[in-house]
């Protein structure tokens, strides 16, 4: 069962300040309303996977921001219901409601069949992202990567695969010198990556080549504990 304290506790925002305290059980409110009963195609209620990337982004990346952490919370609204804006705009300010915009692909935003051109559009529309958006879409790759052998469509493991590999790895490492929690998501996509790779899930469902991964180093955000989990 999903409710509000659950969703405060894995936002660890018990201990914020009242103004910020107050804007999370808004977006916990709205993550409820958005991601409802909706389910994802391994058959997960949506709303663990959103819950699962504010995990990441506090225990594994060492992300304490708040507003980046209610940014990972929602990061799926628009993209899940593009409708929900209207919804969204009256718990969520006028910066947040931009970046996730920013986050979301534009097929997604004008509730429409995915267009060839839209993957170019997309990939330089990530580029372009905040280091707290990267740090979400880094994240949101990691758990989903994770989470790929439970999905029952195999068609999906090839080009999530060869997006990771030709486009998030490649951006990852290039934005690792901007900061620490940077540098872990790198570091933890290339394990993931790796753990991917030698499972055997590669070569059952993505017949990719995969580059030589070299292990990765663990940062010191692996250590954090988080409550709500």
């Amino acid at each position: 069962m999903h409710d509000r304290d659950r969703i405060i506790a894995a936002l660890g925002a018990d201990d914020w300040p009242a103004e910020l305290h107050a804007r999370a059980l808004n977006a916990a409110t709205v993550s409820l309303a958005v991601y409802g009963n909706r389910v994802r195609d391994q058959g997960t209620p949506y709303i663990e996977h959103p819950l699962a990337v504010v995990a990441i982004l506090r225990c594994e990346l060492g992300v304490t921001d708040p507003e980046t952490l209610i940014l990972g919370l929602l990061h799926d609204a628009l993209e899940v219901s593009a409708g929900s804006e209207p919804e969204l705009a009256p718990y969520l300010n006028r910066f947040l409601i931009a970046e996730l915009r920013a986050m979301t692909p534009d097929h997604r935003l004008e509730d429409r069949p995915r267009r060839a051109t839209d993957e170019v559009a997309w990939r330089a529309k990530v580029r372009g992202l905040s280091v707290g958006g990267l740090l979400i879409r880094f994240a949101d790759r990691i758990h989903n990567l994770r989470d790929l052998r439970h999905s029952p469509d195999v068609s999906r493991h090839r080009p999530f695969i060869a997006s990771l590999v030709d486009f998030y790895l490649p951006l990852a490492k290039e934005a690792q010198t901007e900061s620490p929690q940077l540098k872990a998501a790198y570091e933890l996509l290339l394990k993931e990556c790796d753990h991917y790779r030698s499972s055997g899930m590669a070569l059952a469902h993505s017949p990719i080549p995969l580059p030589w991964i070299p292990p990765a180093v663990p940062g010191d955000a692996s250590a954090c504990e988080c409550s709500g989990n």
